[in-house]
């Protein structure tokens, strides 16, 4: 049998879903212009609600219990939200006010408060609809602590609704994530802002701001670096455009 059949065959209902999640939410939203003047984008409605809030809505299906927001700009409306809104899973928030620290280095900051145990880590503004199986708990069930460093959830580019981009990642085979997309070339998966960490991969980190691909490409050269394939539906609601392209692919059902 093969690694990847393994990994497909894993028991997803019984896996164990990472108590904790890291939001990423501190970003300033400057392709959703105008729309993010007077409000962070992860507020920006969409389908009848805030990004931030289908976001709790998968993490609260799937079980998980505790979730930090990292804040930056107009902290206070999103801190406000999130302490406020949220019911049932448990909100602690990193401060990123002084400084956005960009995915990496918030990931730094927050280290403390993540633990020594696995962890989901999510964007806040991005949309997804699960398919046959809660898409978290599937990432749980193909988690393997003893080869893996990070595994993200991926879509192949030709389903990535709303996205402009030219994909991210290429997988061997087995669903090992083998390289970065390279210029001027497609990649023929897309990273889908949903993954599960290790802490172990948040060592040896430069000063300041910095990028989680630092992180990616050390488990990547170590042969750590894996990504499953996402069955449901995902939207790249990146711009003003993209939230009605969405709510016509939702209405749609």
């Amino acid at each position: 049998m093969t690694a990847r059949k393994t990994l497909a065959m894993r028991p997803t209902l019984a896996a164990r879903v990472p108590r904790t999640a890291m939001v990423m939410a501190a970003g300033l939203g400057k392709r959703m212009r105008p729309l993010t003047a007077t409000r962070p984008k992860p507020l920006v409605e969409v389908a009848g609600k805030p990004l931030i809030d289908h976001v709790f809505d998968r993490l609260r299906s799937a079980g998980v219990q505790r979730a930090i927001v990292n804040v930056h700009y107009l902290a206070d409306a999103l801190e406000a939200h999130v302490t406020h809104r949220v019911k049932d899973v448990e909100v602690v928030v990193s401060d990123e006010r002084r400084q956005l620290m960009e995915t990496g280095g918030g990931l730094v900051q927050a280290r403390e408060m993540i633990g020594d145990e696995p962890f989901l880590c999510v964007n806040s503004d991005n949309l997804w609809v699960d398919g046959p199986i809660d898409a978290i708990r599937q990432l749980a069930a193909a988690w393997d602590d003893e080869r893996m460093d990070a595994l993200l959830l991926l879509v192949p580019l030709a389903r990535a609704h709303c996205h402009r981009g030219q994909g991210d990642f290429h997988l061997d085979a087995f669903g090992r994530i083998v390289g970065r997309r390279k210029p001027g070339r497609l990649a023929p998966f897309v990273f889908t802002g949903v993954q599960i960490l290790s802490p172990r991969v948040i060592r040896d980190w430069p000063e300041g701001p910095f990028s989680t691909n630092l992180f990616w490409q050390r488990a990547i050269d170590a042969g750590r670096a894996w990504g499953l394939v996402h069955q449901g539906l995902w939207f790249d609601v990146g711009t003003p455009q993209a939230i009605a392209a969405t709510e016509s692919v939702l209405a749609d059902g």
